[in-house]
């Protein structure tokens, strides 16, 4: 299991997206959230959207290894999910900071990792830049940024996302690694011999 966190507008759903295509063996888990569906999200793909009333039964029932509020919304990864990961096939997780500690708590052998940016007042420009949240949003997620950021010493691992390429392939090193898998060979190299 893999525990991906950092500050939002640090880029962390397109590090993903791209990690997902390049490790085999790797699936994200999709959490749920309260919050709206924005334009271009798909139900059961990028999130469980759920009403505030469906998240409180889920959470009633237990249904959550972990959840928060985060933004003014609630989010949180179901046990189901967790469990639901087939043979041969490691989970990733992106969550919050609050999100990776509860769950290195039930899941100790979790691997944390977090994302940071290359300096903070990028985020500021990086969610500006986005457009999809109003100024008040920006400057929510930005105080919440300020809090997260100092805990970044709790993780396992640390990437800077000053490059798109590089950090992703440095999370897909990182997972190889905790794998115990050979690296890649550099590029225009064969990878050994041909399949049958």
């Amino acid at each position: 299991l893999f525990v991906v966190s950092g500050p939002s507008g640090v880029g962390k759903s397109t590090i993903l997206r791209k990690l997902i295509r390049m490790v085999a063996g790797l699936r994200f888990a999709v959490s749920h959230t309260t919050r709206p569906r924005r334009c271009g999200e798909v139900q059961g793909r990028d999130y469980h959207f759920v009403s505030d009333p469906e998240f409180d039964r889920l959470a009633a029932e237990g249904a959550f290894v972990e959840w928060a509020v985060v933004h003014g919304r609630r989010y949180g990864t179901s046990r189901e999910a967790v469990r639901s990961a087939s043979a041969g096939e490691d989970l990733i997780i992106e969550v919050d900071v609050q999100g990776a500690q509860a769950l290195r708590r039930e899941l100790p052998s979790a691997v944390a990792i977090f994302i940071a940016p290359p300096a903070f007042e990028d985020l500021r420009t990086r969610l500006a830049g986005r457009g999809r949240e109003s100024r008040q949003e920006v400057e929510r997620r930005l105080r919440t940024a300020e809090r997260e950021m100092p805990r970044a010493d709790r993780y396992d691992h640390l990437l800077v996302n000053d490059d798109l390429g590089r950090t992703v392939r440095e999370l897909a090193a990182i997972i190889r690694r905790e794998r115990g898998e050979a690296p890649p060979p550099p590029s225009g190299e064969p990878a050994g011999p041909p399949s049958r």
